[in-house]
């Protein structure tokens, strides 16, 4: 039941949500152990890259929230070396708040406008 509702809202966000070239969609994916987040160009449908958890290396333990805002300034940092300081964030129909939260407070963090 909860899946349905949040495919229903997802499709509902992505007919406004629209990433171009110059101001790219950054699209988050939760699953119950890691997190990702991509960038899109929905024009061309190209997805410019990809940053998840198994990118981050760290010699402490660190908790899934913690991962999410790494992930957010990884991903930051990608998108500013290429050239990309705008972009518009896509929570793919979660709740803000939590990870998916910690991944745009990371994101801005590093340097990306929302």
């Amino acid at each position: 039941m909860q899946e349905k509702a949040r495919e229903r809202r997802k499709k509902s966000v992505r007919n406004i949500i629209i990433g171009t070239k110059e101001r790219p969609r950054l699209n988050v994916f939760r699953s119950s152990k890691h997190i990702y987040a991509s960038l899109i160009d929905d024009g061309s449908r190209n997805t410019i890259f990809t940053v998840g958890e198994s990118n981050i290396k760290t010699k402490e333990k660190i908790t899934k929230s913690e991962k999410a805002f790494l992930v957010g300034k990884q991903i930051a940092n990608i998108a500013l070396k290429k050239g990309i300081k705008k972009v518009v964030f896509d929570r793919s129909g979660y709740l803000y708040h939590g990870r998916v939260q910690k991944i745009a407070e990371g994101a801005r963090e590093g340097g990306l406008k929302f």
